[in-house]
């Protein structure tokens, strides 16, 4: 018997060697991936530069030079925006995903960013603050509150401990439905005191266009406390993804595991929409993608969703400029474009119920 089991685990080696090899390649290519988009953001705009200039830009800055100010004023904090903001939305949307067990789940679809956009809107309209500095902790306050709304009325009493009612469609069904009231309230805001969101009319919609490195400074640190608590959930949130009763044969604490995920959830989201506002779709389309090469191993998800999270926010963005130069489209524009048929493809599987 003994023997036979040696055996069955020597056929098995190869292919655990060759699924890690093919995680790490796909993390390698990725950050690959990110260096040259990074480079492309910072070359491309309606003021053409040439790559020897941005070089000198970063590490040898000439104040009397016009593409140097160009560069780190202007297309540095955009570019590490789309990196920042490309994680946050990706990594909270994987952990909605599998915490819920909820494969239609996204910080967009299920309202969490609403959340976060109308607070800031109230932030704006009502108390006059107009710096991300000052409304973050509204935003980081209102995809809390609207997590645990659309988590309470997903689960209709099930808490914490129990999420058996919580179906895709009804979550998805919370999410729009708050989203639609928030949206609607956040509008007669907005009517009330229009002069106060000229400025903010980009953020409305999504981009990471006209924002300086204060904006970078005040949201990087919420955003990277919520990577880490991410990445150490992960482990956790495998066994979640099994259900909650080999979860608690496991030894995973599911009352730990979520407060953690809606922790992360609420500083990722939260500080992703004041930075670059309710930008959606990227939570739901990058963890499928990770996932066909991963399989549901959330400690190869999470790292890999933030890489090609932070790739698509980028891509997302360069594809902006290009596409109505001079001018051009907001990030938010064209991941909702590529991203409403990858939610229509999703919701028409049949195995829809869960991850």
């Amino acid at each position: 018997m003994n023997e036979a089991l040696s055996i069955k685990a020597g056929e098995k080696a190869p292919a655990v060697r060759a699924g890690l090899a093919a995680r790490m390649a796909g993390i390698v290519f990725g950050l690959g991936l990110l260096v040259a988009l990074s480079i492309t953001s910072l070359l491309i705009g309606v003021r053409p530069v040439a790559l020897s200039t941005t070089f000198d830009a970063l590490f040898a800055f000439d104040g009397n030079s016009v593409d140097h100010i160009v560069i780190v004023d202007s297309r540095l904090p955009r570019t590490l925006l789309s990196l920042l903001c490309g994680m946050a939305f990706g990594v909270s949307g994987a952990l909605i995903q599998v915490a819920t067990r909820n494969p239609l789940a996204d910080p967009g679809i299920l309202g969490v960013n609403a959340g976060a956009a109308f607070f800031v809107t109230l932030a704006v309209g009502l108390l006059g603050l107009h710096s991300v500095n000052a409304y973050l902790w509204f935003a980081l306050l209102g995809a809390m509150l609207v997590t645990l709304a659309v988590y309470g009325l997903g689960t209709a009493g099930g808490g914490l401990t129990g999420s058996d009612r919580a179906t895709p469609v009804r979550l998805v069904l919370a999410g729009v439905a708050l989203s639609a009231v928030l949206g609607g309230i956040g509008s007669s805001i907005t009517l009330l005191n229009p002069q106060a969101f000229d400025a903010m009319r980009q953020w409305s919609v999504g981009s990471v266009a006209g924002r300086d490195m204060d904006v970078v400074f005040a949201v990087a640190p919420f955003i990277g406390l919520g990577l880490v608590i991410a990445l150490m959930t992960a482990r956790s949130l495998n066994a979640v993804a099994l259900g909650e009763d080999l979860a608690r044969a496991l030894g995973a604490s599911l009352v730990r595991t979520r407060i953690l995920t809606l922790v992360a959830v609420t500083l990722l989201a939260g500080a992703g929409t004041a930075a670059c506002g309710p930008i959606g779709f990227v939570g739901l389309m990058v963890p499928h993608v990770v996932r066909w090469f991963t399989g549901p191993d959330q400690r190869w998800i999470v790292p890999m969703t933030m890489i090609y999270s932070a790739a698509l926010m980028l891509a997302a963005d360069i594809a902006g400029r290009l596409v109505l130069s001079p001018g051009e489209l907001e990030a938010g524009v064209v991941t909702a474009f590529l991203g409403a048929p990858v939610l229509i493809a999703l919701a028409r599987r049949r195995q829809v119920s869960g991850l």
